[in-house]
C-alpha cells in the first residue's frame, strides 16, 4: 500500500475512545500533527496527565462511558474515522472485576460499531491484543492465520473478552451503514494486534514494575532465560494505527473497491523478541535498582499467581480502593512473561507498509531518559524491607520501654531484655533513637529545601520514620548536584 503519509487524514473528523490514556493521547496528537480537521478524545477520564497537552493542541475531550449508548452516540456525532482504544482489565487489581471488563470490553464495543452503522462512519480500527491468540502455549513468529485461543480456556477474562469483541469488529466489516446520505456505503473495519507496549509516559505495565523494584518485591524472574516476548514502542503503535486507517480508505483512484485492510487483523511490534526481564534490565539500572537474578519456573510462579488471583477474589468490594495494593503477579501475567510468544509483522508490512520507525535501543533510551528525569521529581527511598524494620523496630522499643504487661508486650519486652538488661536502660535506647530521628528529619528538612523543595516536606516524614535509611537518599541526591 504507497499512499501519501497525510491519505485520509487531512481535513478528516476523528474520535479515540481512550483518547486521554497513554496511546490514545499519542495518536490524537499525530492526527493533529498531520492535519486532521478534528479530532475528539472520548474518554471517561479527561483530567489524565495528558489532558493539558492535548488541549493546547486543539483536540476536544469528551468525557463519557464507552458502556453508556447515548454518550457513545454523542461523542461519535459527524466523524469520519473511530479508533476504539477503550478498554479495561489488562492488568492488575482490573483483571479480576470481570462485569466490568465485560461492560467495556464487549457491550463498549458494541457500542461503538452500532453507533457507526447509525452515523455514516465508514472506518473503524479496533486496538485488539495479543491474548486473543495467546492463552499460555509457546508461540514463534507466529501471524494471523493462528485460530482465536478457545473461549473457555481463556485465564482472564482480559483476553476472552478482547477476543470477543475483535470478532465482533471484524465480523461487522461491510455491513452498510444506514445514514440515508451514505447509500451504498459500508463500514469497513479492522483490528491491531499490539505487543506489550512502552514508551514516555506508559501508565500500566512499568509504573507497576518500577514501584516493585523501588520497594525490593521483585524477588525472582519468571521462566528461562531463553524465553522471548514482543514489545512495541508507542510511536511504532501510533504508526500502524494510522496506516490501518488508510488500509480501509475505499475511495483511493485507481483502488476503488474493497480496502486492503477490510476485515484483517494485524500485529504489531518492534520485530525485536526479547526476553522481559533482559528488556528491562537497562530502565532499571539506570534508576539504581536491582533487576532479580534467581529464577523461578513457571509452574510454580503459577501457584503464587493463584494464590494472588484467590486472595484478590475475596477482596473484590475493595478493589478499587487506593489502599489495595497491586497484586505481585496474576496467572495471565506469569504466562505474559513465562512462555515464548513472539509475532511476525509482514503482514502489515506487505499490506499497510508498516515498518518500525523507532528502533527498540532508541524507544528504551527515551524510556530511561523520562523515569530518570521523573525519579529526579520525586521523593526517593528504600525497600519495604527497610521500612519494615524501621517502623516495627521503633514500636517494638516503645512497647517493651513503657508499655504495660498486655497481649505480646511481655514477649516483646523479655526479648529486649536479652540484649539490654533494665527497662531504663531500654527506654534511655528509645529516647536517643527517637531524638536522632528528630534530628535526622529536621536536617533532610533544611537540605531538601536546598536541593528538592518541592518534596522537603515528604523527606522530614520520610526521614522522621526511617532516620538515615531515608537521609541516604537524600545525601545521595545532593551529591549528584553538585
Amino acid at each position: 500500500m504507497h499512499l501519501s503519509e497525510n491519505e485520509g487524514i487531512e481535513k478528516k473528523r476523528f474520535v479515540v475512545t481512550g483518547g486521554a490514556g497513554f496511546v490514545g493521547s499519542a495518536l490524537c496528537l499525530e492526527l493533529v500533527r498531520r492535519g486532521a480537521l478534528s479530532v475528539k478524545a472520548f474518554d471517561l477520564n479527561i483530567h489524565s496527565s495528558f489532558s493539558d497537552r492535548l488541549r493546547q493542541q486543539g483536540v476536544h475531550l469528551i468525557q463519557g462511558d464507552v458502556t453508556c449508548k447515548e454518550d457513545v452516540e454523542k461523542a461519535l456525532r459527524g466523524v469520519d474515522c473511530v479508533f476504539h482504544l477503550a478498554s479495561y482489565g489488562m492488568s492488575g487489581k482490573e483483571m479480576l472485576q470481570y462485569g466490568r471488563v465485560d461492560e467495556v470490553n464487549i457491550n463498549g464495543t458494541c457500542h461503538v460499531l452500532d453507533a457507526c452503522l447509525h452515523q455514516g462512519i465508514a472506518r473503524l480500527v479496533y486496538v485488539s491484543t495479543y491474548n486473543v491468540v495467546f492463552g499460555g502455549q509457546e508461540i514463534v513468529n507466529g501471524n494471523e492465520t493462528l485460530p482465536y485461543f478457545p473461549m473457555d480456556h481463556h485465564v482472564d477474562p482480559y483476553g476472552r473478552s478482547k477476543a470477543i469483541a475483535e470478532q465482533l469488529v471484524l465480523k461487522t466489516n461491510g455491513r452498510p451503514l444506514r445514514n440515508t446520505n451514505k447509500n451504498g456505503k459500508c463500514l469497513y473495519t479492522c483490528a491491531v494486534r499490539p505487543a506489550a507496549i512502552y514508551g514516555p509516559g506508559e501508565e500500566r505495565h512499568l509504573p507497576r514494575i518500577v514501584n516493585f523494584a523501588k520497594l525490593g518485591l521483585l524477588p525472582f524472574r519468571v521462566g528461562n532465560p531463553s524465553v522471548k516476548t514482543d514489545w512495541v514502542y508507542v510511536d511504532n503503535l501510533v504508526l500502524a494505527l494510522l496506516l490501518a486507517s488508510m488500509g480501509l480508505l475505499d475511495d483511493i483512484p485507481g483502488k476503488e473497491g474493497s480496502p486492503i485492510a477490510a476485515g484483517q487483523p494485524y500485529f504489531i511490534s518492534d520485530g525485536s523478541p526479547v526476553n522481559s526481564f533482559e528488556f528491562l534490565h537497562p530502565l532499571l539500572n539506570s534508576l539504581d535498582y536491582e533487576l532479580p537474578k534467581a529464577s523461578l519456573a513457571v509452574r510454580h510462579a503459577l501457584l503464587l499467581g493463584n494464590f494472588f488471583w484467590a486472595f484478590y477474589s475475596f477482596m473484590y468490594p475493595w478493589l478499587n480502593r487506593s489502599w489495595l495494593p497491586q497484586p505481585l503477579m496474576l496467572p495471565a501475567e506469569v504466562y505474559k512473561v513465562g512462555v515464548t510468544h513472539y509475532f511476525s509483522f509482514v503482514k502489515a508490512k506487505e499490506e499497510l507498509g508498516y515498518i518500525p520507525m523507532v528502533s527498540p535501543r532508541e524507544g528504551m533510551a527515551a524510556t530511561i531518559s523520562h523515569w530518570q528525569d521523573k525519579k529526579r521529581r520525586n521523593l526517593d527511598g528504600p525497600t519495604i524491607y527497610a521500612w519494615l524494620f524501621c517502623v516495627i523496630g521503633m514500636l517494638s522499643l516503645f512497647a517493651a520501654a513503657y508499655l504495660p504487661d498486655f497481649g505480646p508486650v511481655p514477649l516483646v519486652r523479655s526479648f529486649s531484655l536479652l540484649f539490654l538488661r533494665s527497662v531504663t536502660a531500654l527506654r534511655l535506647l528509645f529516647l536517643i533513637s527517637a531524638a536522632l530521628h528528630v534530628g535526622e528529619a529536621i536536617y533532610a528538612w533544611n537540605l531538601a529545601k536546598k536541593v528538592d523543595p518541592a518534596n522537603s516536606k515528604g523527606w522530614f516524614w520520610q526521614t522522621f520514620a526511617l532516620g538515615f535509611f531515608s537521609l541516604r537518599f537524600l545525601l545521595k541526591r545532593a551529591k549528584r548536584l553538585r
